[in-house]
């Protein structure tokens, strides 16, 4: 039975609820993002926003504080949650790499072989607005990145418009949720200015109430004092966070761009104006995810792609398929020789009371027969009846002298 898509998925990714819900590797500090919002709201409402409907004449005020603060940290939430929980663009990877941009490549060596070898271009250039962007070949997802495309090596994928990998959302931005984190950095930036703001209100009434100092009020209300403290370092690093990126929309950068080609002072090509840019950004319509996560898994039978091979000069082919034949016919008649003898040898082993001088005799003639044959064995045979290795390694085989004195040696036992 096939999986659905986001069992096999190759990325680094963690889904919940069978894939609706797709989260980086990372998801781990989400809980602790949620706790620097949610513990700060709920101490500032317990002991500033309840205690403040009671210094205003109508109560409708009062509640209007506690009310904005719990809106503001729901709509905080939800930013949170859609800039997190969704995919950022992740650009699809491919079971191969894409045949249609294959390089071949020949090298000649020093004995006249060419080995040609397949290549992928590491670098292609695409038009953009008219003008010639280079973009760059992905060895991990097999595909040539679309432009403003970065491969996360936390998230392990490749995201359109990558601006970059958040670890307190836990997740990559790109161009399906940027508009998102940005939205959510600029609201969490105003809830710290508004628990910061009220608090300080909040000790600016106890001291016109009780008619007495700054340090008296905070004395009486050190949860007010606290919550100031906390609002004015957050809002060091999430309006710094804001300021930057209302930068990066205006001239249409992202964060990884800025970064890595500040220094090469090439011309932005996505620069449309910063009217057009933050209509890009806030106006657009969001672009449908590439990935369908629940859908079921197909397989796809395996390619096959040849990327190196050997030719040789025309004819050397066939001399050596030649030479190589004969060799093996050559191998072929000795060991049958070589079986034949060992036969033999066996057979008079086995006989009793017969003339060792004609066996040898025998023996060298099957051995003449050979050289005229083969001139060398190239076996190597084990005689399990004699316990020894055969020498018949590359071996002189005897000529026709050496027949001559086996016949005579036989003629001479004879005589005896």
């Amino acid at each position: 039975m096939a999986g659905r898509v986001y069992e096999a998925w190759k990325g680094s990714n963690k889904f919940l609820f069978g894939g609706r819900l797709i989260f980086g590797p990372d998801a781990w500090s989400l809980p602790f993002t949620l706790l620097l919002i949610i513990t700060p709201v709920t101490l500032f409402s317990v002991f500033v926003a309840t205690h403040l409907r009671h210094e205003f004449f109508s109560h409708t005020a009062g509640d209007v504080i506690l009310v904005v603060a719990i809106l503001f940290t729901v709509f905080v939430l939800i930013l949170l949650f859609l800039t997190s929980a969704r995919d950022p663009g992740i650009v699809p990877r491919n079971l191969h790499p894409p045949e249609e941009e294959l390089c071949y490549e020949t090298t000649v060596s020093s004995d006249g072989r060419q080995t040609p070898t397949v290549q992928i271009p590491r670098t292609k250039e695409v038009m953009v607005y008219g003008v010639p962007v280079r973009v760059k070949y992905c060895d991990t997802c097999m595909l040539y990145r679309p432009p403003r495309c970065s491969h996360c090596s936390i998230c392990n994928n490749c995201v359109e418009r990558f601006d970059h990998h958040c670890p307190w959302v836990g997740q990559c931005i790109g161009v399906r949720n940027y508009r998102f984190f940005f939205m959510f950095v600029s609201s969490a930036t105003l809830l710290c200015i508004y628990v910061f703001s009220m608090s300080a209100l909040y000790i600016k009434l106890l001291m016109d109430n009780n008619q007495g100092t700054v340090w008296r009020a905070m004395r009486e209300s050190p949860w007010s004092v606290m919550l100031m403290i906390y609002s004015f370092i957050s809002l060091w690093f999430v309006g710094g966070l804001t300021g930057f990126h209302l930068y990066l929309i205006s001239t249409n950068q992202t964060t990884y761009e800025n970064f890595r080609y500040r220094s090469d002072n090439r011309i932005n090509v996505y620069d449309r104006g910063c009217s057009n840019n933050f209509l890009e950004t806030f106006c657009s319509k969001v672009k449908p995810s590439r990935n369908d996560f629940r859908a079921f898994t197909r397989e796809e039978p395996p390619r096959n792609i040849t990327l190196a091979t050997t030719w040789e000069r025309p004819g050397e082919e066939e001399e050596e398929s030649l030479d190589l034949e004969e060799r093996r016919q050559k191998v072929e008649e000795d060991l049958d020789i070589n079986e034949d003898v060992m036969k033999l040898q066996q057979r008079s082993n086995a006989e009793q009371g017969s003339d060792p001088a004609r066996q040898r005799v025998e023996i060298d003639q099957m051995r003449v027969g050979s050289s005229e044959r083969a001139p060398t064995i190239r076996s190597e045979v084990r005689h399990g009846n004699w316990g020894t290795r055969s020498s018949s390694t590359q071996e002189d085989l005897t000529s026709g002298s050496s027949v001559r004195e086996s016949r005579s040696y036989a003629a001479a036992e004879k005589g005896r």
